[in-house]
């Protein structure tokens, strides 16, 4: 099965679970949400009538009650009709709201009785409760007729409550025509005490005192009211499944659709990329890709591009270092071979000095071919080494006194700066023919007079080896190509002057091996300076010194 329809079958199998899950999800959250509205209804509904309630004992009556039903229809977004339990209508937030009333819903009426329930202390006899409770009638008489006639006159009402229950009305401003009330225990009356006699035989005696209470106060305080909330044909607060599944049906469409356009997008740079690679299978290396963007598709393609660049340079790279060694040998092997036809065919003499020549042009080619060995043994990592720990100082001494005929022949100065020995792990006989490649280039190119200087530097876990000279110098523009096989910066330079052409390139690579580096600088006029960086194993003290030393 292809790509394209695997991918296809995931993301619909992803969309249908994501789907299938979303709505569920959605479902139990929803009917969540259902009963925590019904939840706030139940308290919507507490909170009215409590507030009714708290009105009716404040002020004694229901008068002035609509501004009240007014704020709480407001704060809740419930439809509020108070009436008595006669149906004699008080307030409707409808009708409050400046609209039609509506009908009532066919929910039950909210009771709401303004009376304060009684709270007499524990501990006591029968008879002083009945004689309180007495008390509490006289006192909620007076509250009653205070608060209402206080209402009444637009006075501003607040209500403490007493020790027995009994609210008690309070105003800043008291109206002229609302006199003080009387005491509680002024206003005692015996026919308040006959009632209450019967329930000191009574079981259940608070509740009865309660009765009596409500009772006696009945023809003062507040009507029982009805409250009906909400209206006739209001919705429920119930889920309608059929949005939700379109909503489902349609995320399931979008997500087909993105995966037909995932699938596409991601085909067709993979489609480029499976031509481009066949066409580097059949040697067609030049052939590219788009790479444009930041995905993963386009790094991808990048990499891609990035790895048929370097298969083309190395081709190339190739091509011409064949090219270089036809080059390098070809002139050479002519020369040999028309001797040795000369000799054959007695057209020359052989004297010991054309025998000499002949026998040098060997050599010259034979350093050539190991010269080369050495560098693809380097480059693919099968080039042996023999590491030890190396005193460098020694190594350049050794480097020192191998050059310093050819120096004096050539009337260079050649001179040493190895103040204290430093130390390297590294293999002596592939450093010095590093040591001895840079020196050799250096003789090379001072004219008689100059100086080549050879140091060692000590730099924190670094062991520098530098060899300067002050000859012509190198351009800037020469310098990226130096390192590279059978490349010359002075193009007049033959193979009896300039080498092989490969020791800086098998340079590079030793270093390289070790763990170093190698730099040059260089200004056209003054000289140059090739600088060898390797790891460094101590300074001042050979590594059996630096051992026995830290083990003390």
């Amino acid at each position: 099965m292809s790509f394209r329809f695997r991918a296809l079958g995931l993301l619909m199998l992803i969309a249908m679970t994501a789907t299938a899950a979303t709505a569920w999800l959605t479902l139990r959250q929803a009917n969540r949400q259902v009963r925590e509205t019904v939840t706030a209804g139940e308290q919507d509904t507490s909170r009215i009538a409590g507030k009714l309630r708290a009105y009716g004992l404040a002020h004694g009556t229901w008068d002035g009650l609509a501004p009240t039903v007014a704020a709480l229809a407001k704060d809740t977004g419930q439809r509020i009709r108070v009436s008595t339990e006669a149906d004699a209508l008080l307030a409707d937030s409808d009708a409050l709201a400046g609209r039609t009333p509506r009908a009532v819903s066919g929910r039950p009426p909210v009771p709401v009785d303004a009376r304060p329930v009684l709270r007499l202390p524990g501990g006591q006899v029968r008879r002083a409760s009945m004689k309180q409770t007495a008390t509490a009638i006289s006192a909620y008489r007076a509250h009653a007729a205070d608060a209402a006639c206080l209402t009444r006159a637009g006075a501003e009402v607040e209500a403490g409550t007493g020790a027995l229950g009994v609210p008690e009305a309070r105003t800043d401003h008291r109206p002229a025509e609302c006199a003080e009330p009387a005491d509680a225990y002024d206003a005692l009356t015996p026919r308040d005490l006959d009632a209450l006699r019967p329930c000191e035989s009574e079981e259940r005696f608070a509740a009865c005192l309660q009765r009596v209470f409500n009772a006696r106060t009945a023809a003062v305080a507040p009507p029982r009211l009805e409250v009906r909330l909400g209206f006739r044909d209001e919705s429920p607060p119930t889920l309608a499944v059929a949005p939700t599944a379109a909503a489902a049906a349609g995320v399931a469409l979008a997500v087909i659709l993105g995966g037909l356009l995932l699938s596409r997008a991601v085909l067709r740079p993979v489609r480029a990329l499976t031509l481009a690679a066949q066409g580097l299978g059949g040697g067609d290396l030049g052939h590219r890709v788009p790479a444009a963007g930041r995905d993963e598709i386009a790094r991808l393609g990048g990499a891609f591009n990035r790895m048929a660049d370097s298969l083309q340079a190395s081709e190339e790279h190739q091509r011409r270092l064949t090219g270089d060694i036809a080059h390098e040998l070809r002139t050479p092997l002519a020369n040999l071979r028309g001797y040795l036809e000369a000799l054959r065919d007695g057209v020359v003499e052989p004297t010991p000095d054309l025998l000499e020549s002949l026998h040098e042009e060997a050599l010259l080619q034979q350093r050539i071919v190991d010269d080369l060995r050495d560098l693809a043994l380097a480059e693919a990592g099968a080039l042996a080494y023999h590491h030890a720990d190396v005193d460098l100082r020694e190594l350049l001494e050794t480097s020192h006194r191998a050059r310093l005929p050819q120096a004096r022949t050539g009337g260079i100065t050649l001179t040493l700066e190895a103040p204290r020995p430093v130390y390297a792990r590294a293999d002596p006989d592939r450093l010095r023919q590093v040591v001895g490649n840079l020196l050799g280039n250096a003789l090379r190119a001072t004219a008689p007079g100059g100086t080549v200087t050879l140091a060692l530097l000590h730099h924190g876990e670094r062991a520098v080896v530098e060899v300067r000279d002050t000859g012509t110098g190198i351009a800037a523009q020469d310098l990226p190509r130096l390192f590279d096989r059978f490349w010359r910066a002075d193009a007049s330079r033959d193979r009896a002057t300039g080498g092989s052409g490969l020791g800086l390139s098998i340079a590079r690579q030793i270093v390289a091996d070790h763990g170093g580096t190698i730099e040059v600088r260089s200004t056209v006029g003054e000289g140059t300076t090739f600088a060898v960086a390797l790891p460094a194993v101590g300074a001042g003290q050979s590594p059996a010194e630096g051992e026995a030393s830290g083990g003390r």
